[in-house]
Formats: structure tokens, sequence, C-alpha cells
């Protein structure tokens, strides 16, 4: 398997400065932002592998479940998460860091909400071809 990410040394990351970004799927607007670590997606030609850090702010949920055609695995770093509430945001299985998910191709997971809000680590890459 190729490598697809840069190599990287320990740097300091601005965790509430800049660079964090409206990630994919999400409003803008909606309490939601993600800050690329390294690697990207490349989804057209199902290839590549990326980490980013997700953030929910504190109140914040989704409304639908999501879908991909990659792998993704997720560590909650801080805070709470909450999985399978409704288009209202009620219900669904809480967790509390440190929790761990891995979830293969085609599986739908959600909707999301935090109470308090939280940090995830997330990692997405397709199999190799």
């Amino acid at each position: 398997m190729a490598v697809t990410k840069e190599h990287k040394e320990f740097h300091r990351l601005a965790l509430d400065g800049e660079g964090w970004q409206l990630p994919e799927g999400y409003a803008p607007g909606g309490g939601v932002d993600e800050l690329p670590l390294s690697g990207s997606l490349d989804a057209e030609n199902r290839k590549g592998s990326r980490t980013r850090l997700l953030r929910f702010q504190p109140g914040v949920f989704t409304k639908k479940p999501f879908v991909h055609d990659y792998w993704e695995e997720v560590f909650l770093l801080q805070g709470d998460l909450t999985v399978g509430n409704d288009e209202q945001g009620n219900g669904g299985e809480n967790f509390t860091a440190p929790t761990y998910a891995c979830r293969p191709p085609g599986v739908y997971h959600g909707p999301f909400r935090s109470n308090g809000g939280c940090l995830l680590l997330e990692i997405h890459y397709y199999d190799p071809a």
C-alpha cells in the first residue's frame, strides 16, 4: 500500500485558532467544524486517507444519519457525544471521552448530538486496491 500522507513532525495545533473549516456534509454556521491534520481523500478514484479533528459546539445536533464509502475510525478525545438522536435532537445513546469507534464503508451512523461540546480525532481511508 502506498503512503498517501506527508511527513510531519510534532507541531503545535491552534485548537482555538486558525485552520478550522466547515466539514463536507455539515450546514454552515451549524456549530461543527474540522481541522485537517494530514492527507486527503480522492472520492472520485476511491483512494487516499486523511486525519482530522472534528468538534461540536455545546448543544449542536445533526438530523440525518451519515454513510460513506471509506473506512472511518473515531476517537472521542474530550466531551460527550450522543449517537442516534432524532431530528429534534432527542434520544440516542450517550458516550463520554475516551470512546472509540471503527466503521467499515457503507455503515449508516448518527445522527449525533453533543450536550457540552466534544472533540473527535477521525481517520478516514479507502481500502487499498
